[in-house]
């Protein structure tokens, strides 16, 4: 089963400048990721970009869902920044058909040491191959459908929002 991994950016890849005290991008931690958790898994990975998500505009969205589109792969994780995730988890959910996308974040830079980005990560690899097309989102070890999480910004914590359908019973 081949998976392919997209890197968009977001906290997973940002290093910390000490000079003068800002985040910023220099390249992606992901094959250091992955070889620390021992992956396994036949992976294509291919870098989209390296921006902040609150810096990410349509047309970058398009950019992702376009690559979504046109890999042969049917399974698909993106690593993404958390602020606006599910603004493009909204964009692919709405134009790729027939693919099992799992978007992941992390809350903290890789590079700190004490990231949850490589148990996202995990996390995000395990369940891109058991889930039905559609799109989610993975963080903290659980598994939300794309229309049914938010990130709350006072916990920094990502929660489910009630289904619809069950809130009209």
């Amino acid at each position: 089963m081949d998976i392919r991994l997209f890197i968009t950016g977001g906290t997973f890849d940002k290093e910390y400048d000490e000079i003068r005290g800002r985040l910023y991008f220099s390249d992606t931690h992901l094959p250091q990721m992955l070889e620390m958790g021992r992956c396994r898994l036949d992976l294509r990975i291919r870098t989209l970009m390296m921006i902040d998500s609150l810096d990410m505009t349509e047309g970058d969205r398009e950019v992702i869902a376009g690559n979504c589109r046109d890999v042969e792969e049917e399974r698909i994780v993106i690593t993404h920044g958390t602020d606006t995730m599910v603004d493009t988890a909204r964009v692919l959910a709405s134009t790729v058909e027939d693919k099992s996308i799992v978007l992941t974040g992390a809350m903290i830079p890789i590079a700190f040491g004490s990231s949850d980005g490589l148990f996202n990560l995990g996390g995000a690899l395990t369940a891109v191959q058991v889930l039905p097309p559609g799109v989610y989102i993975t963080m903290n070890g659980r598994v939300f459908p794309w229309d049914r999480v938010r990130k709350n910004r006072d916990t920094g914590v990502f929660e489910s929002l009630p289904n619809p359908e069950e809130e009209e019973r």
